[in-house]
Protein backbone atom coordinates (compact mmCIF):
# COMPACT_ATOMS: atom_id res chain seq x y z
CA UNK A 1 0.00 0.00 0.00
CA UNK A 2 2.77 2.46 0.92
CA UNK A 3 4.64 1.56 -2.26
CA UNK A 4 1.59 2.49 -4.36
CA UNK A 5 1.22 5.82 -2.55
CA UNK A 6 4.89 6.67 -3.04
CA UNK A 7 4.72 5.67 -6.72
CA UNK A 8 1.57 7.76 -7.27
CA UNK A 9 3.14 10.75 -5.53
CA UNK A 10 6.30 10.40 -7.61
CA UNK A 11 4.30 10.21 -10.82
CA UNK A 12 2.28 13.29 -9.81
CA UNK A 13 5.49 15.23 -9.14
CA UNK A 14 6.98 14.14 -12.46
CA UNK A 15 3.89 15.26 -14.36
CA UNK A 16 3.77 18.57 -12.49
CA UNK A 17 7.27 19.34 -13.75
CA UNK A 18 6.26 18.97 -17.39
CA UNK A 19 5.53 22.07 -19.44
CA UNK A 20 3.78 22.39 -22.76
CA UNK A 21 4.08 25.04 -25.40
CA UNK A 22 1.66 23.51 -27.88
CA UNK A 23 -1.51 24.55 -26.11
CA UNK A 24 -2.11 28.29 -26.14
CA UNK A 25 -5.04 30.02 -24.55
CA UNK A 26 -4.85 33.19 -26.65
CA UNK A 27 -3.40 34.45 -29.97
CA UNK A 28 -0.41 36.13 -28.29
CA UNK A 29 0.72 32.86 -26.68
CA UNK A 30 0.00 30.92 -29.86
CA UNK A 31 2.23 33.22 -31.88
CA UNK A 32 5.14 33.81 -29.48
CA UNK A 33 5.63 30.75 -27.24
CA UNK A 34 8.70 28.86 -28.47
CA UNK A 35 10.02 31.73 -30.62
CA UNK A 36 13.29 33.63 -30.00
CA UNK A 37 12.92 36.65 -27.71
CA UNK A 38 15.23 38.61 -29.99
CA UNK A 39 12.63 38.40 -32.76
CA UNK A 40 9.97 39.82 -30.42
CA UNK A 41 12.17 42.69 -29.20
CA UNK A 42 13.37 43.48 -32.75
CA UNK A 43 9.76 43.77 -33.94
CA UNK A 44 8.29 45.68 -30.96
CA UNK A 45 11.16 47.37 -29.11
CA UNK A 46 13.16 46.70 -25.94
CA UNK A 47 11.70 45.64 -22.58
CA UNK A 48 11.19 48.14 -19.76
CA UNK A 49 12.57 45.80 -17.09
CA UNK A 50 14.09 42.37 -16.55
CA UNK A 51 14.60 40.05 -13.59
CA UNK A 52 16.82 36.95 -13.60
CA UNK A 53 15.75 33.90 -11.62
CA UNK A 54 17.82 30.77 -12.00
CA UNK A 55 18.15 29.78 -15.65
CA UNK A 56 15.32 32.03 -16.86
CA UNK A 57 14.79 35.75 -17.20
CA UNK A 58 11.47 37.56 -16.92
CA UNK A 59 11.07 40.66 -19.08
CA UNK A 60 8.28 43.22 -18.89
CA UNK A 61 7.48 44.89 -22.21
CA UNK A 62 5.11 47.79 -22.81
CA UNK A 63 4.11 49.28 -26.14
CA UNK A 64 1.56 49.44 -28.91
CA UNK A 65 0.49 52.93 -27.94
CA UNK A 66 -2.50 54.09 -29.94
CA UNK A 67 -5.17 56.76 -29.52
CA UNK A 68 -8.66 55.86 -30.72
CA UNK A 69 -11.55 58.30 -30.95
CA UNK A 70 -14.90 56.61 -30.25
CA UNK A 71 -17.81 58.63 -31.66
CA UNK A 72 -20.98 59.35 -29.72
CA UNK A 73 -23.79 56.83 -29.98
CA UNK A 74 -27.37 57.81 -30.66
CA UNK A 75 -30.66 55.99 -30.45
CA UNK A 76 -32.61 55.46 -33.64
CA UNK A 77 -35.01 58.37 -34.20
CA UNK A 78 -38.06 58.82 -36.38
CA UNK A 79 -37.61 58.71 -40.17
CA UNK A 80 -33.94 57.65 -39.87
CA UNK A 81 -32.90 60.73 -37.91
CA UNK A 82 -30.66 60.68 -34.85
CA UNK A 83 -32.49 60.18 -31.61
CA UNK A 84 -31.39 60.79 -28.05
CA UNK A 85 -27.68 60.43 -27.30
CA UNK A 86 -26.96 57.13 -25.56
CA UNK A 87 -23.20 57.51 -25.02
CA UNK A 88 -20.90 60.52 -25.30
CA UNK A 89 -17.88 60.59 -27.59
CA UNK A 90 -14.63 59.62 -25.92
CA UNK A 91 -10.93 59.21 -26.56
CA UNK A 92 -9.40 55.86 -25.62
CA UNK A 93 -5.64 55.54 -25.06
CA UNK A 94 -4.62 51.98 -25.85
CA UNK A 95 -1.46 50.13 -24.90
CA UNK A 96 -0.33 46.60 -24.24
CA UNK A 97 1.88 45.27 -21.45
CA UNK A 98 3.17 41.70 -21.28
CA UNK A 99 5.52 39.63 -19.14
CA UNK A 100 7.80 37.29 -21.08
CA UNK A 101 9.58 34.39 -19.41
CA UNK A 102 12.66 33.52 -21.45
CA UNK A 103 14.89 30.47 -20.95
CA UNK A 104 18.68 30.41 -20.95
CA UNK A 105 18.56 29.72 -24.70
CA UNK A 106 16.72 33.07 -25.20
CA UNK A 107 13.51 31.34 -26.33
CA UNK A 108 10.15 32.56 -25.01
CA UNK A 109 8.73 29.94 -22.63
CA UNK A 110 5.67 31.92 -21.51
CA UNK A 111 4.05 35.22 -22.40
CA UNK A 112 1.42 36.66 -20.06
CA UNK A 113 -0.69 39.76 -20.60
CA UNK A 114 -0.43 42.21 -17.69
CA UNK A 115 -2.34 45.28 -18.93
CA UNK A 116 -4.89 45.12 -21.71
CA UNK A 117 -8.19 46.65 -22.73
CA UNK A 118 -10.77 45.92 -25.40
CA UNK A 119 -9.43 46.45 -28.88
CA UNK A 120 -10.91 47.98 -31.99
CA UNK A 121 -11.78 44.58 -33.50
CA UNK A 122 -12.31 42.45 -30.40
CA UNK A 123 -11.99 41.91 -26.67
CA UNK A 124 -8.18 42.27 -26.45
CA UNK A 125 -5.93 45.00 -27.85
CA UNK A 126 -2.82 42.92 -27.06
CA UNK A 127 -4.23 40.05 -29.14
CA UNK A 128 -4.79 42.47 -32.04
CA UNK A 129 -1.38 44.10 -31.71
CA UNK A 130 0.90 41.15 -30.83
CA UNK A 131 -1.14 38.20 -32.10
CA UNK A 132 -1.27 39.15 -35.77
CA UNK A 133 1.65 38.23 -38.02
CA UNK A 134 3.42 41.35 -39.21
Amino acid sequence: MNFRMITAAGLALALAGCTTTGLASNPVEARWNGKPAGTFFAAYGPPISDVESGSSTTYVWRGGYKTVRVPAQYAEGENGKKGKRIAAAKTVYMRCEVKLTVGSDYVIRNIETIADRPGVKGPSYCAEFLGDDK
